[in-house]
């Protein structure tokens, strides 16, 4: 682990480089259960197992407080967040009608557009593919989630963009702890292959519908999973 800043460099450490460092080390800490759900410390554990010291922590966990990853208790450090099945259902509700209006505006634009986007897309879902034949579930699930973010992000409406990263960071761990128990990981593959024809082909309404229809089957998967499996707090 990295060794932790003097502490002289507190006020130094206030630049917003450093705090938007200290926010993607904790955020990705928490998405990778190294701060697993539950987990409660200092701003100053935290900032020592980061390697950093304390004032961009600090700053960086009010932000996280936003994405709804952690709270800031006062005089008693921060926690992190748990996810349960029902804050999944609402998370899926957000993601089902967000993802149809994204694919449905990128198979609205122009040709060339189209084409690019849609070997962008199809190139990460092969390797979605790839990454199954060869069991590698973690790569599958990079894949995938690779995917989902450049249909966002290419649809080009920034708010969107923004509360889908917030969700995919709320998600993240139920959907990386139920992908052993998955059974559809063809499925995906073929739905994401509907997606990408009705973009080229210049189908609104049929990308809307495949987006959809792929998120709604996704989430009909995983929560019983969650529930069957006893999965309450993630």
């Amino acid at each position: 682990m990295p060794r932790a800043r003097p502490a002289g460099d507190e006020d130094g450490e206030k630049r917003p480089s450093l705090v938007d460092d200290a926010y993607a080390a904790m955020k990705q800490a928490i998405r990778n259960s190294e701060f697993p759900p539950g987990y409660q410390a200092s701003e100053q554990e935290i900032a020592l197992r980061l390697g950093m010291s304390r004032t961009p922590v600090h700053e960086a966990a009010i932000r996280l407080q936003e994405d709804g990853l952690v709270r800031v208790l006062p005089r008693r450090g921060i926690l992190i967040c748990a996810v349960a099945p029902a804050d999944m259902r609402e998370i899926y509700d957000v993601i089902i009608a967000l993802e149809g209006q994204a694919a449905e505006r990128v198979a609205g634009l122009p040709e060339a557009d189209r084409t690019r986007i849609s070997a962008e897309l199809a190139a990460q879902t092969a390797a979605m593919a790839d990454a199954q034949a060869r069991g590698d579930l973690p790569a599958w699930g990079a894949a995938d989630e690779c995917f989902h973010r450049t249909l966002i992000e290419r649809a080009g409406n920034g708010r969107m963009i923004r509360i889908m990263q917030t969700i995919n960071d709320q998600s993240h761990r139920a959907r990386m702890l139920t992908l052993r128990l998955r059974q559809e990981l063809d499925a995906s593959v073929a739905e994401h292959y509907r997606i990408i024809e009705a973009i080229r082909d210049a189908d609104p309404a049929g990308a809307h519908r495949h987006a959809r229809q792929h998120r709604i089957r996704a989430r009909d998967e995983l929560l019983p999973l969650l529930e069957n499996y006893g999965l309450r707090h993630l």
